[in-house]
C-alpha cells in the first residue's frame, strides 16, 4: 500500500477539501485527486463522496480512518527505529566473561546514556561479514589471522593487551611460583579445550607454541570454564592459561593459582573493528573512549605474533 496516498487521504479526511490537503502536503489539487484514486482502486471500495462543501468520507472512508492513522504511526515508528543515533549500538563481545566484555561494561558506565546491544559471534569471519551487513556496530576481535587481511571496509584500533596467566591447581608444581618465565613451560602440559581450529585465538596459540617450544593440548570436549577450572583443580599434571583480565569464579576449596608469565610476558592482542563510513554517533563515543584508556601496544617485555597488528 502506498503510504504517500494513505498519507494524503488522512490529510483530506482531516481537512475536508482536496484543495485543503494539497495546500497542506505542498502539491497540486490533481495530485491529491490521483493518490485518491489510486488507494481506492487497491482497496475496491470509494473513500470520498464530492459535495458542494468539498469531500464528505463515505462509510467505508469513516471505517478506514483510524487505521490509515495508525498505518501512519507504525511507519514513523518503522523509520525512527533505524534514523541515525536511535536505535542501540549493536557491538559483538565473543565471551561475557573477557576481557573485551569488561572494556564495553566500562564504557557503559562512563556512557549510560549510550544505548547497547551487546552480542556474541562465534569466529572473525562472521563478526566481519556482520560488521559489513550492518548487523552489528562493532565487534572486538585480534584482528585477523596470517594470509587473511581485513577487508579494505573494515578498520580496526588495538585497544588492550591483555596479559596472559597460567592457571594451575593447588598440586601443580609450579602452584607456589610467584611468576613463571614463558621458556620454563616448555615439557608442562596446558590443556585448553576452547581451542578451534581455523578461529584466530587458535592462530594465536598456534604462534606462541611454535616459537616457544610449548605443548598445549585441545583435547575432548569443551563443557566450559567451569568444567574446565573443576579439571586443572583436580588433575596435578595440567595447568591452563587465562587471560589477566578474564573474569572467572570458582569454590574456595578449588584452590586456583594465577601465576603471571614474564620473560617475555604473552599477551593477547584486543582490537575493536567497524565498518569505515559507519555514521552511527555513539561508534564514535566508543572509539574515543577505548583510544583514551587503551593500553600501550606491543610493550617492552611482551610478546604477540607478528600478524596481529592494526589495519
Amino acid at each position: 500500500m502506498d503510504l504517500d496516498a494513505v498519507r494524503t487521504f488522512v490529510t483530506a479526511a482531516e481537512a475536508g477539501q482536496f484543495q485543503e490537503a494539497a495546500a497542506e502536503l505542498a502539491v497540486s489539487q490533481q495530485a491529491v485527486s490521483k493518490r485518491i484514486a489510486a488507494l481506492e482502486r487497491t482497496l475496491g471500495v470509494r473513500l470520498f463522496t464530492r459535495t458542494p462543501r468539498g469531500a464528505e468520507l463515505t462509510i467505508d472512508g469513516q471505517a478506514f480512518l483510524p487505521h490509515a492513522r495508525e498505518l501512519l504511526r507504525v511507519a514513523e515508528r518503522a523509520v525512527e527505529s533505524v534514523r541515525i543515533g536511535r536505535r542501540p549500538l549493536r557491538v559483538d563481545v565473543l565471551t561475557s566473561r573477557g576481557a573485551a566484555s569488561g572494556l564495553l561494561r566500562g564504557f557503559h558506565r562512563a556512557h549510560p546514556e549510550v544505548e547497547l546491544d551487546v552480542v556474541m559471534l562465534f569466529g572473525i569471519d562472521t563478526a566481519i561479514a556482520a560488521i559489513r551487513s550492518g548487523a552489528i556496530d562493532a565487534s572486538f576481535r585480534a584482528v585477523t589471522m596470517p594470509g587473511r587481511p581485513l577487508p579494505d571496509d573494515i578498520e580496526s584500533a588495538r585497544v588492550l593487551d591483555e596479559p596472559l596467566q597460567l592457571l594451575t591447581g593447588p598440586a601443580h608444581v609450579l602452584a607456589g611460583a610467584r611468576s613463571v618465565p614463558l621458556t620454563e613451560l616448555a615439557g608442562h602440559r596446558i590443556w585448553m579445550p576452547g581451542i578451534v581450529p581455523g578461529t584466530e585465538w587458535a592462530a594465536y596459540y598456534d604462534d606462541l607454541v611454535a616459537e616457544f617450544g610449548l605443548t598445549i593440548e585441545a583435547t575432548g570436549p569443551n563443557f566450559g570454564a567451569d568444567a574446565l577450572l573443576d579439571t586443572v583443580a583436580d588433575t596435578p599434571a595440567l595447568a591452563t592459561f587465562m587471560g589477566g583480565d578474564t573474569r572467572l569464579v570458582w569454590p574456595t576449596d578449588h584452590g586456583l593459582r594465577r601465576i603471571p608469565v614474564i620473560d617475555p610476558m604473552p599477551v593477547y592482542p584486543h582490537s575493536l573493528l567497524w565498518r569505515r563510513g559507519n555514521p552511527h554517533p555513539a561508534l564514535a563515543t566508543l572509539r574515543t573512549h577505548l583510544a583514551d584508556t587503551a593500553s600501550t601496544p606491543d610493550a617492552p617485555g611482551t610478546w604477540t605474533p607478528d600478524w596481529a597488528r592494526p589495519h
